[in-house]
């Protein structure tokens, strides 16, 4: 049966709904208590034929009333305007629409009313002449026209391209143009409009709107409809604006780190990982609180608290992955103090100097290298200072976790006495960062002291790939079918396999925080000009100390697809343990003259030489990867090989050896100042040492 009676307005779109309806049909909009009833304009109490004034589609009572839009299905039916009430409206003289009688304003551009009407005036005349009555218009296209009115107030144009941008948009979408301000922002963001202006759903409410009589004003509403405020703080107008300024004003103080670690804290509760990594690759606190304004910002009081790190989020959360790692981080970053985080000025001189020192090779080769030779080694100071400042600075510079790995339990580093106690050739494990890049910065430290933080590095090895991709991926397909055969699994891949994943080492280059493969340390050796040496643990283990695989990375990676004379002789020495790479360093020594290993290398005194060996501890050759098939051969073939690319020399206890040559005198001067003001810090605990050893020994002299 048909729905008759009254009907109610919705105070939203003052669209007129069917009683028994709870909700607006139109905007969805709920149905208001003491809503204001409208008798229905065109009930007829009577027809000739007894049916009611309209019938639904497909009825027998003549023509159907009812319209559907037919580009939406969710649009609501509406019946259309008949004559009579399209004649009750007036037309507005500057864009012809359709007003009802009560609005004294256009709806659609707000122009005033020409004159107020008697209701004995025809609709359509004004002054002298009369105006054709206009064809009526759809209801939806009403709606529509409505619709696009009040959301072309929310945006604002953007003064270059004219482009409508929503409001929490600060540069425009299109073509990068900065957020207008003052009354220019304001004239392009809402029409003008007078502060009498009355709509006529606000005289069916009973309710009057005025425009914001002020810039900050009009701001401020703006603003307050983007931060959600919680139901208690909603006050008057002076406090909502002392309240955004305040908010203003914290994020005006807000920097970088701010808020990549304010991003972090929403991760850490989204449970989204990667805006941790990205806090953490930045060089970020892991143990930082947040502050009072902070959570002000956060704006969530049930899930941050003054006063809470990563670690209580992650605890509250109940994010376990993310606590263990934030635990790790946190127990290595309190008490770590390396050279790079101690100079951030010269640090970043560092990283400008390495970025102008890379050039890419003329030629059919296209690689990427690194013209200057430099070498990172511990200071020789460091054995001046007290041994319980000693034991502060090793701890506070090394991962004492690698260092015992690698020693202790399995013998990769280390091993021989006569390497690390005649020979002065002990290798230490810097601490490294954990943000994904740790072959990237191992690298960086075993040569410069630094991180690669802005990624240069890994521009620089993406760029290689990709140049030279013809190049390097004969060398792995090559490698691979090789070692695929050695251990007995004999089968061989289509191109289109041999392509994807080729394909997958090139994206894993160009993805910040990506791990990376044998492929890009042989790439990198090309960059440096320099052979690389990996001491590694051979097995993947599992956390119960299962073995999973293994991990294919220890060797040596020589620069083949160089020249020979092009290429530097003296390698670097990087640790692998357990998915993490760390830089192998020695500390500088009194030159080699006084140590007798039996070879004449007429070196300068200021000239450190450290002897890395090429066998592991059972005295077995390391492998040389991506060797092709002319260069593959017997051991005695690989070991000449080593000799050609390395300055070699076998010591007295028989054990094959390269020499890595690094000078204070020859290394950059800034990479030496920075490990200098580094040591600083060291030796002013220094005199407090021997002041105290001082009164104690004058205590004992009196007693």
């Amino acid at each position: 049966m048909t729905e008759l009676g009254v009907k109610w307005a919705c105070e939203y779109c003052t669209y007129e709904n069917w009683p028994s309806a709870i909700k607006c049909t139109m905007c969805r909009a709920p149905r208001p208590s003491g809503t204001i009833i409208t008798e229905e304009p065109f009930k007829s109490s009577s027809r000739l034929d007894g049916q009611h004034d309209w019938d639904p589609p497909g009825t027998e009572g003549g023509g159907s009333g009812l319209l559907i839009c037919p580009d939406s299905s969710a649009r609501p039916r509406v019946r259309v305007a008949s004559v009579s009430e399209t004649s009750s409206k007036w037309s507005c003289h500057m864009c012809t629409y359709l007003n009802w009688p009560r609005a004294i304003r256009c709806t659609q551009c707000l122009c005033q009313r020409q004159r107020t009407r008697s209701p004995t005036d025809s609709p359509h005349t004004s002054g002298s002449g009369s105006r054709p009555a206009p064809p009526p218009q759809d209801p939806c296209e009403e709606y529509n026209d409505r619709n696009r009115l009040n959301t072309r107030a929310q945006h604002w144009t953007c003064a270059a391209c004219t482009y409508e941008n929503w409001p929490k948009t600060r540069k425009c979408v299109v073509c990068d143009h900065p957020r207008p301000s003052g009354q220019e922002a304001i004239e392009l963001a809402e029409p003008e409009s007078p502060s009498s202006t009355i709509n006529e759903q606000d005289r069916a409410r009973g309710t009057r709107r005025s425009p914001p009589t002020s810039k900050r004003e009009s701001e401020v509403n703006m603003d307050f409809q983007r931060i959600e405020l919680a139901a208690g703080a909603a006050g008057s107008k002076e406090e909502l604006e002392a309240d955004f300024k305040k908010l203003k004003q914290i994020k005006n103080r807000m920097r970088k780190t701010d808020w990549l670690f304010l991003n972090a804290c929403a991760g850490v509760v989204e449970g989204d990982l990667a805006a941790v990594e990205a806090y953490k690759s930045s060089g970020g606190d892991i143990a930082r609180q947040l502050t009072a304004d902070e959570v002000r910002l956060l704006n969530r009081p049930s899930a941050f608290d003054d006063g809470f790190t990563l670690v209580h989020l992650a605890i509250r959360f109940q994010r376990q992955d993310m606590l263990a790692v934030l635990l790790t981080e946190v127990s290595q970053q309190a008490a770590k103090c390396i050279p790079a985080m101690v100079c951030p000025e010269l640090t970043e001189q560092i990283r400008r100097e390495v970025a102008a020192s890379l050039h890419q090779r003329k030629g059919d080769f296209a690689c990427y290298f690194l013209t200057d030779l430099v070498t990172f080694t511990l200071p020789a100071d460091i054995e001046d200072l007290p041994p319980a400042v000693q034991e502060k600075v090793f701890d506070e510079v090394l991962d004492r976790d690698v260092q015992k790995e690698l020693e202790e339990e399995s013998p990769i580093i280390n091993w021989s006495l006569e390497l690390g106690t005649r020979l002065d050739s002990r290798l230490y494990a810097l601490w490294n960062r954990t943000a994904g890049d740790c072959l990237l910065d191992s690298v960086l430290q075993a040569t410069w002291g630094i991180y690669d933080k802005d990624s240069v590095l890994r521009k620089t090895l993406h760029d290689s790939l990709h140049d030279c991709s013809h190049w390097f991926y004969t060398r792995w397909k090559e490698w691979e079918s090789w070692y695929s055969q050695s251990f007995g699994l004999h089968f061989s891949l289509r191109e289109e396999q041999w392509q994807e994943d080729w394909a997958f080492i090139l994206s894993l280059a160009s993805q910040p925080g990506a791990s990376l493969e044998q492929t890009h340390i042989f790439v990198l050796a090309h960059i440096l000009r320099r052979p690389i040496i990996v001491y590694g643990v051979k097995y993947y283990k599992s956390f119960r100390g299962e073995t999973l695989g293994y991990t294919r990375f220890q060797g040596v990676y020589l620069p083949l697809l160089w020249e020979q004379s092009f290429c530097w002789k003296s390698p670097i020495a990087l640790g692998y343990t357990r998915g993490h790479f760390s830089a192998l360093v020695a500390m500088e020594n009194d030159g080699y003259d006084n140590r007798g290993a039996g070879a004449n290398l007429n070196t300068d005194d200021d000239v450190t030489v450290t002897f890395l060996p090429l066998v592991d501890s059972e005295r077995k050759l390391l492998h040389i990867h991506f060797l092709s098939a002319q260069e593959m051969g017997t051991e005695e073939q690989q070991e000449k090989l080593l000799r050609d690319w390395l300055d070699c020399c076998v010591t007295e206890g028989g054990v094959l050896v390269a020499l890595q040559k690094s000078s204070r005198r020859r290394n950059h001067p800034l990479v030496t100042q920075m490990v200098e003001k580094w040591l600083d810090g060291y030796r002013q605990i220094r005199p407090c040492t021997s002041l105290s050893d001082g009164e104690e020994d004058e205590d004992d002299d009196d007693e």
